[in-house]
Parts: structure tokens; sequence; C-alpha cells
């Protein structure tokens, strides 16, 4: 180390950032940099979400259609796929019920769940659940399972 490659150490010095509204002398006095006269240039000022500077907003430009049908029943989908991963890991034997899947987090305890038919089930499996599809419930008993609806 000399004269030539001194430097001050690993951060220790901070590049500060620009005082604004001080004075004339320090040549970003006035405005402030925020220009002349407008909303942008007076405290306090915050953007409204999907402002778009007076025109008419995408949102209220979009007209409202369909409806909320508040008696709608959600089902939490468990596919036969991934029924078939948990006996490959072991995870389950030959039955799987409601609460397994809880345990699994494949469901919450309070959702109601539906089997769906996505992929193959090679093993004899019991499966209890709140739905099935035809599909599923076809699969499962041509493994030679069995299908009860809660």
């Amino acid at each position: 180390m000399d004269l030539s490659n001194l430097k001050p150490a690993e951060g220790s010095v901070k590049n500060q950032g620009k005082r604004v509204g001080r004075g004339q002398g320090s040549g970003k006095g006035g405005t402030a940099t925020r220009g002349h006269k407008g909303a942008k240039s007076r405290s306090g000022y915050s953007k409204k979400l999907g402002f778009e500077g007076g025109q008419m907003p995408l949102q209220r430009r979009v007209p409202k259609f369909g409806f909320t049908n508040i008696n709608r029943v959600e089902y939490q989908g468990v596919n036969l796929d991934t029924l078939q991963q948990l006996v490959d890991d072991k995870k389950i034997k030959d039955t799987i019920d409601f609460e397994t899947l809880v345990q699994l987090r494949l469901a919450g305890k309070n959702d109601l769940v539906k089997i769906l038919g996505r992929g193959e089930l090679k093993s004899k499996l019991k499966v209890s659940a709140h739905k099935f599809t035809a599909s599923a419930k076809a699969a499962i008993e041509a493994a030679g399972g069995e299908a009860v609806t809660l």
C-alpha cells in the first residue's frame, strides 16, 4: 500500500442523497427539483391507484357484468396422480380419508374435498371424500379400490 492506491475502508463512505430545498446557493433551491405548479409539486401528493391524469380510468371505462352466486360451494381438488405419488412415497397404505388429507396438507380442515381424475391410479385404495368426478370414481374402482362419498 502506498499513496497511489489509498482508499477508504469498505462501507465507511456513504453517498448521501441530494439535499433539496435548502436555498438558492445549493442549486437545488426554489422549486426543489419538482418543477413548477401542478399536483406533483405540492406536499402530501400521492397518486390515486388507477389514476390516469383525469382521463376516465380503465376500471370505470369497462362495463360491469356477471354476479357472484352467494350459494356457491367451493371444493378443494385432489388429483389421482397426487394420491398415487403419496402411495409411492409410502405416506399412505390402503385407505385415505379426510383426516389424512388434512394431515398431509392437501386440504384445510374446513374444506370440502373433491377427487379429480388427472393421472392414473395403480394401487388399490379406499378413498373417502365429499365428491368424486366420474372419471376419478371409475379409475379408483378399476384399480380395485372403493370410493366412499362423505
